[in-house]
């Protein structure tokens, strides 16, 4: 059977899913995406199993079908194609050929039937929030989870889910980051799951930045996120996430606030002549001061300070500056609140205005 697909109306679809498509698979259909078309709308679907994305688009098929095509080759097929270009699909058992203006392409295909699906979840919560409020909060906090922790819990974002708000908090053992959305949510009991590092990921590139609303359901092992024209599911990782409120400092009473542009400038200067494998600076806090220094095993040093809003004791405390930079990078307020107790003890980095957003970094012996 033959059918015609206009390049544009594919591309940004298969854009979606390509991100649950791996490279180096065990199962070779794992690197193909399923086609299917149903009452004159056309899914793809791709996983990795252990998360699934399906994108749907509008499309002028007169007859049902399914059928699978290696990911990446389809995706760069249609990359290489002219712009507003209809791409013509013919359909044969084990073989789909592409047909656009002279180009033509011949592509293996697996039996659709062989291609594994995550089973219809069974949702015990469901509730609605704006893409952009999920997609900021996952871009806010997700830098701060682990890569390939021992502590496999830590491998992903906790979900703290109550009636009137939602949490989001990632932490790698050293740094943590926490975001918070208030709003009445519907749903009944207080819950927490743990979303893994690549779903969080995934999920934080396909959302929209408006205010559409993303459909959230939880069951007991999955997270499923639906959108007008795309449907994000996910395991979770069956563990406990640690309880993060103890990590959090509440005695810190000495209050610096910077201009963050000027402190994320003079820390990335400063980091040059860090230890490239530690990444130790020293931070010299006096009223009004602060003063920046770093130096590495060549005997090499380099100083910097800034104007600060601060009028207590004199503290000189280090951090790993890659942990810094990070949370500024995260921030977009003019000015950041970083709040200390002593040389030993964790901060707090917050914006003066919004604690909605906050971030704890532990300090390191120099």
């Amino acid at each position: 059977m033959n059918i015609i697909i206009n390049r544009e109306k594919l591309l940004s679809p298969l854009q979606h899913v390509i991100g649950a498509v791996e490279r180096k698979q065990t199962l070779p259909i794992l690197g193909n995406v399923l086609l299917q078309s149903q009452n004159k709308k056309l899914s793809l679907t791709a996983t990795d199993l252990e998360i699934e994305l399906i994108a749907r688009l509008e499309a002028d098929v007169e007859q049902d079908f399914s059928t699978t095509l290696p990911a990446r080759k389809l995706l760069d097929i249609c990359k290489a194609l002219p712009e507003n270009s209809d791409i013509n699909f013919s359909i044969d058992d084990h073989k789909v050929t592409l047909n656009c203006a002279r180009s033509r392409f011949t592509l293996s295909s697996l039996p659709a039937n062989d291609f594994p699906r995550i089973d219809e979840i069974s949702a015990l919560n469901d509730f609605e929030i704006p893409q952009n409020k999920l997609k900021l909060l996952l871009d806010k906090t997700a830098f701060a989870m682990a890569q390939q922790d021992v502590r496999y819990y830590l491998n992903g974002m906790l979900m703290e889910l109550k009636p009137d708000h939602l949490k989001l908090v990632a932490t790698d053992g050293h740094r943590l980051a926490l975001s918070e959305y208030h709003d009445k949510l519907g749903i009944s009991a207080d819950k927490q799951i743990i979303i893994p590092r690549k779903g969080v990921l995934e999920l934080a590139r396909l959302l929209a930045n408006e205010d559409n609303k993303a459909k959230i359901q939880l069951s007991q092992n999955h997270i499923r996120i639906s959108t007008e024209d795309l449907i994000f599911t996910s395991k979770l990782i069956d563990g406990k996430f640690p309880d993060y409120n103890r990590v959090i400092p509440v005695d810190g009473n000495k209050i610096l606030t910077v201009n963050r542009d000027m402190l994320k400038q003079a820390l990335y200067r400063i980091s040059i002549l860090s230890n490239e494998k530690y990444r130790g600076i020293r931070l010299n806090i006096s009223p009004e001061n602060l003063s920046i220094q770093a130096n590495n095993p060549d005997q090499e040093e380099a100083q910097e300070e800034l104007t600060v809003q601060y009028d207590d004791i004199e503290i000189e405390i280090g951090f790993n500056v890659t942990y810094l930079l990070d949370v500024l990078s995260v921030l977009d307020t003019e000015d950041v609140l970083i709040k200390l107790k002593d040389s030993n003890s964790s901060c707090i980095i917050t914006s003066p205005d919004n604690e909605h957003f906050r971030y704890v970094v532990m300090p390191m012996r120099l």
